[in-house]
């Protein structure tokens, strides 16, 4: 069975799994990076969404293994939004991480909608 996406967000959050005080607010946050995500071309194109902790990461993901940042991703735009951190110096990191996944995670999305085609040089191909 795959990984609870709300269950691994909780996790890294510091969170147990079986402490539901907060999951509301969790979930906001999760359905909030989600149409991030979808705006960078990343999950399926109308969109994803979870309501409890039965949404798997197999659900969003599926099978492509380039899309395992997208966890960490998630991890620090919720983080960022849930449980800010105090120091300038660890908020300035994680955003520097976060715009760096968001332009590799864009790079895979455009990679895949518009694989570029083999070039051919005819002088090789006569040889």
């Amino acid at each position: 069975m795959s990984e609870s996406i709300l269950n691994s967000i909780k996790k890294v959050l510091g969170l147990e799994a079986d402490y539901t005080a907060f999951d509301l607010d969790v979930m906001m946050h999760i359905n909030t990076v989600f149409t991030t995500l979808q705006q960078l071309g990343v999950g399926p194109a109308n969109g994803f969404m979870i309501e409890d902790a039965g949404a798997t990461w197999d659900a969003f993901l599926g099978d492509d293994p380039a899309l395992n940042s997208v966890k960490s991703y998630m991890y620090l735009r919720v983080r960022l939004l849930f449980d800010p951190p105090a120091t300038s110096y660890l908020l300035t990191a994680y955003k520097e991480q976060i715009t760096e996944l968001e332009w590799r995670l864009n790079v895979h999305s455009e990679n895949k909608a518009h694989p570029v085609a083999a070039v051919t040089d005819p002088a090789i191909e006569g040889e």
